[in-house]
């Protein structure tokens, strides 16, 4: 009877033991499948999304290939550009260009991108940080919440994106994508060259000089506008706004502005200091740049015309790339604004 008992107690034992056996080998093939690659269905199930397979969606999806950080941002102080085939294009703080969706609407404001359209078409985010820079209407922008909760950057009631192929500021790969996708104007509207998009002048620009023409005085070339947003800046003979390059230096003065820069930003021509107005002559002078054409330096750091900039007082190019531009107060320095 006790043998019997003991040879129990070794069956028990022993089938308790081919249980665990089982279940730990249940846990690590689940865990790590032999191909090597984590299961699709755990990472589902975990909140986890898989790169999707292939290439070329709907939308121009590139898949797994789409760059890394096309999640949507803020938007950032938001300014225009003009482009050399689109005309006055808005773009966010960091000079990217913003596009809208003819499947979206503007009245009422929704958004028809989700999904895989949002990866290759990230929402441009509204948040506090979100402003209307110079030439931009603040009473063109609002937002629309998405389905996921974060607020969207609406610009005349359409939805604002980014374009995840856009590798650096002033790109426009976006345009016409699918025949659905466009560049934004500043009034929300199509960007297209030589349509009635350009920045509200009511709002960010002036309409005259101060007691002057649309020039300077007679045989001034440089001056002070008193720009209704940013205060006193130096203009040239023409009126026309004076910038500094934050990536330029002073010590030892150099031009960073080369190649394609040179398309949107030129170079301002010297002056003679004996022809100023408003502006301590010590802080006017010139540098050679690396072609050996002059340039106007102000306060030891090479001075530009912004393209953009169509009439006296204009300052479309302030706060441009980031904030890396920006107009020139009577000191050399970055205008501050009011």
């Amino acid at each position: 009877m006790t043998t019997k008992r003991y040879g129990l107690v070794a069956v028990c034992l022993l089938l308790a033991g081919l249980v665990l056996m089982a279940a730990f080998g249940s846990a690590n093939s689940s865990a790590s499948p032999s191909n090597g690659k984590a299961d699709t269905g755990q990472l589902a199930a975990a909140g986890g999304t898989p790169a999707p397979a292939g290439g070329g969606g709907a939308y121009g999806d590139y898949g797994s290939s789409a760059p890394a950080g096309t999640a949507g941002k803020p938007g950032g102080q938001l300014a225009v550009r003009v482009d050399e085939k689109l005309g006055p294009v808005l773009t966010d703080g960091e000079g990217f260009t913003l596009y809208r969706f003819d499947k979206d609407t503007a009245k009422p404001p929704a958004s028809n991108c989700a999904g895989t359209c949002a990866t290759t078409w990230p929402p441009v985010l509204k948040d506090d940080a979100t402003t209307a820079g110079t030439g931009v209407d603040a009473g063109k922008l609002g937002e629309i919440t998405r389905a996921d909760g974060s607020r969207q950057l609406t610009v005349g009631g359409w939805p604002a994106y980014r374009y995840a192929q856009d590798s650096a500021p002033g790109d426009t790969k976006g345009e016409g994508v699918g025949g659905t996708w466009h560049a934004l104007a500043p009034d929300g509207s199509k960007a297209k060259a030589g349509g009635a998009t350009a920045a509200p002048t009511a709002t960010a620009q002036p309409t005259a000089m101060p007691s002057m023409t649309q020039q300077a005085p007679a045989g001034v070339q440089i001056s002070i506008f008193n720009h209704p947003q940013l205060g006193p800046i130096m203009v040239d003979a023409n009126g026309m706004t004076l910038y500094h390059f934050g990536k330029d230096t002073a010590w030892p003065m150099k031009s960073n502005c080369e190649g394609e820069c040179l398309k949107t930003w030129t170079p301002a021509p010297p002056v003679d200091p004996k022809k100023i107005k408003g502006v301590d002559p010590k802080l006017v002078g010139k540098m050679q740049r690396s072609d050996g054409s002059w340039q106007l330096s102000i306060n030891c750091t090479p001075a530009y015309l912004y393209t953009g900039d169509k009439s006296a007082g204009d300052a479309l190019g302030n706060g441009l790339a980031n904030g890396l531009w920006t107009a020139i107060n009577p000191q050399g320095k970055a205008a501050a604004g009011k």
